[in-house]
């Protein structure tokens, strides 16, 4: 089975550690990109880009550009993947946190019928409704549960 994970950024470190333990069990995984091009077309850590485009003035354009290709680039995953792991730890003081980007993954994986789990519970925000309505596979923190719900290929 293919796993796309899916999450904030900011825990891209999360995504890498839970990408080797799912291929431990045997799954094939993809996640975000580990490097972006700055300006320069120079490769830069996604660590720095994510710092930056926090920083920066929202007009430098190549900012979002590199955003836009790093969303097209992620919905290409979701394709590829046989299901979607979203990665919702606390951020920002919400529990279970899913931003707008995550989301809107979520959304195509449903889209694309593909399975959503979810590794922590729902969180409390405004678009609380909608990932109801999305129907995740709430893990509860535990990969075994994960490994239990769905049928390698």
């Amino acid at each position: 089975m293919k796993i796309t994970i899916c999450g904030s950024i900011a825990f891209f470190d999360e995504m890498v550690d839970m990408k080797s333990k799912l291929e431990e069990m045997g799954y094939r995984v993809d996640l975000p990109p580990t490097e972006i091009k700055n300006e320069d077309g120079k490769m830069i850590s996604v660590h720095e880009y994510y710092k930056l485009r926090k920083e920066l003035d929202t007009s430098i354009k190549w900012i979002w550009e590199r955003k836009k290709e790093a969303i097209i680039d992620h919905f290409r995953k979701i394709e590829w993947g046989d299901a979607i792991l979203v990665l919702n730890y606390e951020k920002n003081g919400i529990s279970g946190y899913i931003g707008a980007n995550t989301l809107i993954e979520m959304g195509l994986a449903l889209w694309l019928k593909k399975p959503i789990y979810l590794l922590n519970e729902i969180p409390e925000i405004s678009a609380k409704e909608e990932i109801l309505g999305m129907q995740p596979v709430i893990l509860n923190g535990d990969l075994h549960s994960f490994e239990n719900l769905v049928i390698k290929n």
